[in-house]
């Protein structure tokens, strides 16, 4: 799979995700065959450009742990995706250090590889 395919299976996938549920990078790398990229569908997101259509809602997207990827010092890229999810209704905490997350135990979308 080359890297236009990757993405156009990463956006694909991730539009899927329904409202008010979320799940991981690793678990979209191993809905599109390729479990050892969890990485690469960060960057995938990460790339995506304002008002691609259909939309994708890669604010649906968290850390394995439930966490809000930090997207670097002095930006707003964890608060805008943590206010995205709270509009949709999910929960979103934040840690004593400030982290923010969800909990996949409530919100967390996980279908099998295969069934999607």
């Amino acid at each position: 799979m080359d890297s236009a395919e990757f993405h156009a299976a990463v956006y694909n996938t991730v539009r899927l995700i329904p409202a008010q549920k979320v799940t991981s990078y690793g678990h979209i790398a191993k809905l599109i065959g390729m479990p050892n990229h969890s990485r690469h569908v960060g960057q995938a997101l990460k790339f995506l450009t304002p008002g691609t259509t259909p939309p994708v809602p890669w604010h649906r997207v968290v850390s394995s742990s439930g966490a809000i990827s930090s997207r670097g010092p002095g930006t707003d890229g964890a608060r805008r995706q943590g206010e995205a999810l709270e509009a949709e209704g999910v929960e979103v905490t934040v840690t004593g250090a400030g982290e923010r997350k969800v909990d996949l135990s409530v919100c967390g979308w996980f279908p099998a590889p295969g069934t999607v």
